[in-house]
């Protein structure tokens, strides 16, 4: 039962309709389109990641009305299959992406999945299609044909742990999170990053996804006496720490520090826990500039008032998908940009430009949460 209702989630998403009538993928089977370019889209659909689904899904939309509007992708209409990317589902994933790669189901993959995930699919994609992975990440991703378009801790983390050092005076540090790549690589670097701002790391822990350490990691950072912490949980873990956070009275006195804290988890969250909290990352939706604003008019128009909290995760795979038509169009005009390191330049709601997976020209941002919103501190 499980794998059938895991491969329920698969469906194809053709000019932003959803057939839901799907029921296996077994029984499922991509009809010929020879004018059609699928993209694999890859979007947690279940556990700790799967609040960002909605805002993932609403997102690529935009980018692929706007495509199909204008010429699609190498004069072919865009279409999604929509594949749950969550690592509770990673087993039947893998063998998913095979067979769709090998049956030619897929041109291209666009996907937001978490460090961990994103490295074994390397190992079974292979440089076949196209993978652009669009969240913040750890950074070193080099495998053939990935193309990794976020921010990483270089550019996202170090900055924050200035800014927030500088503002609160803060010496005495918890790094705490998820038990995987992501949290561990970027905690490697915010350790010397602190120390050489003249602080010291007092605790460093790791908690499995869906593990429930809550009360020994609160009495820890109390007993520690930390004054800051930095936060690498994933969607609803981060939720519920923060909520026993706040109710166990620690966010009078510890500031927090998350790269992962986006719109929807900070309305999950509430306003009555989320004091001293504040995030860092190269776009929030209340980020006032024409790109932006141009982008949420889009998404609200097609949406309604009702569509999914704007967030940096969804965002970017409105990115993600632009992204990946603009490379396709330079690979089909015979343009190599890694031999010439031409600059990728994509149509994005944070301005964003792609060199390679070291080097992107990204704005970032330190935030404030303020209520249930975000408020711009400063631009790092």
């Amino acid at each position: 039962m499980h794998g059938d209702m895991d491969l329920s989630r698969r469906f194809v998403m053709g000019q932003a309709i959803f057939d839901q009538n799907i029921t296996a993928f077994e029984r499922f089977r991509l009809t010929d389109c020879n004018n059609c370019f699928r993209i694999g889209l890859l979007v947690p659909m279940c556990g700790a990641a799967g609040l960002w689904g909605p805002s993932c899904i609403a997102s690529a939309q935009i980018a692929l009305s706007e495509l199909n509007a204008a010429n699609g992708i190498m004069g072919k209409q865009v279409e999604f299959v929509l594949i749950d990317s969550a690592i509770e589902s990673e087993d039947i994933l893998y063998h998913t992406i095979h067979e769709m790669i090998e049956r030619q189901e897929i041109d291209a993959i666009v996907g937001m999945q978490i460090s961990a995930v994103r490295q074994q699919l390397a190992k079974v994609v292979r440089g076949r299609v196209p993978h652009v992975y669009t969240p913040l990440y750890e950074g070193g991703e080099n495998s053939p044909g990935v193309y990794a378009i976020g921010e990483t801790p270089s550019d996202q983390l170090l900055p924050a742990i200035q800014a927030i050092s500088s503002l609160h005076k803060v010496k005495n540090w918890a790094l705490i999170g998820s038990d995987y790549v992501w949290p561990r690589a970027s905690n490697f670097l915010a350790k010397q990053s602190i120390r050489a701002l003249g602080g010291n790391v007092a605790i460093e822990d790791y908690v499995p996804f869906g593990v429930d350490h809550t009360e020994r990691l609160l009495y820890q950072l109390e007993e520690k006496g930390v004054d800051a912490v930095l936060i690498s949980f994933v969607g609803q873990d981060s939720i519920d720490f923060n909520r026993a956070f706040g109710a166990f009275g620690l966010d009078q006195k510890i500031v927090r520090l998350s790269c992962a804290i986006e719109e929807n988890c900070l309305l999950a969250i509430g306003d009555e826990n989320s004091k001293k909290l504040y995030s860092s990352s190269s776009y929030f939706s209340v980020l006032d500039t024409p790109s932006n604003n141009s982008f949420k008019e889009r998404y609200h128009s097609f949406h309604g008032e009702r569509a999914p909290a704007l967030n940096s995760i969804g965002q970017s795979l409105y990115e993600g998908v632009q992204f990946l038509a603009e490379l396709t169009r330079m690979q089909s005009a015979g343009q190599d940009y890694v031999h010439t390191r031409s600059p990728i330049k994509y149509r994005s709601a944070r301005d964003a430009c792609y060199i390679n997976n070291k080097r992107k020209t990204l704005p970032m941002y330190l935030a404030r949460a303020d209520g249930y919103k975000f408020s711009i501190v400063e631009k790092l």
